[in-house]
């Protein structure tokens, strides 16, 4: 059973900032990089993001990271956490590359959203629908072709799967699916009702709000380009 975890999917293309870096160079590299936002370290030590919108606030090119409100501070990941978690997290800050951290709680890199996502598999057709599906479970009662028997008589099908063991609880196991809908309803309610927890779920119909629905199809559309 393999895992994918945040540590498998870090970028070392992206380096990250110093605190004592200037705007001018944050600007530079956010271009150099083709991203909008890049972290910020002193030492080993994460300190947030910097982003496009921060520095237009700035005028002086020599004025320090050190000195602005950098934000994000809290958003990072354990370098063992799973993949999904990256997902959330990128989802839930509208960011769109999440830093890690190690077993130190040092800095140790990135991993971006389209990298996250091409791992686990692409999108499937030309319109980008589908979904991701998070479920945990005993490892005893985990059975991938019943679980794909349950999706596959709500009329879909799964099109990627990874198995992690659940970091709080050695015998449960987190499976996450990639399926080729993005309606998911009678799919969870099936295997609900077989006793799989739904523990995540991304998908443009599972959005509460339009802001999230929109950013989940930008999410999806990383891997069409």
């Amino acid at each position: 059973m393999s895992a994918l975890l945040a540590e498998d999917l870090l970028n070392q293309m992206i380096p990250p900032l110093k605190s004592t870096d200037t705007t001018a160079k944050a600007a530079r590299w956010l271009e150099e990089f083709h991203v909008s936002q890049l972290p910020v370290v002193e030492g080993r030590s994460y300190q947030g993001l910097i982003t496009e919108n921060d520095l237009a606030d700035y005028e002086n090119p020599d004025t320090q990271l050190a000195e602005l409100p950098l934000r994000y501070a809290d958003a990072f990941v354990q370098h063992d956490q799973h993949f999904y978690r990256v997902m959330e997290l990128a989802i839930q800050n509208k960011i769109q590359l999440v830093p890690v951290l190690d077993e130190q709680q040092e800095y140790a890199g990135v991993v971006t959203v389209s990298d996250a996502l091409a791992a686990f598999g692409p999108v499937p057709g030309p319109t980008g629908q589908g979904s991701i599906l998070v479920l945990t479970m005993e490892e005893r009662d985990y059975s991938l072709s019943q679980i794909s028997r349950y999706v596959e008589e709500n009329n879909a099908k799964i099109l990627a799967a990874h198995v992690v063991t659940d970091e709080h609880d050695p015998y449960r196991i987190r499976l996450t699916l990639r399926l080729n809908t993005d309606n998911l309803a009678r799919i969870t309610a099936t295997l609900e009702r077989f006793g799989y927890l739904v523990s995540a779920q991304f998908s443009g119909t599972a959005a509460v709000s339009e802001d999230e629905q929109d950013r989940f199809d930008a999410l999806l559309r990383y891997l069409s380009v």
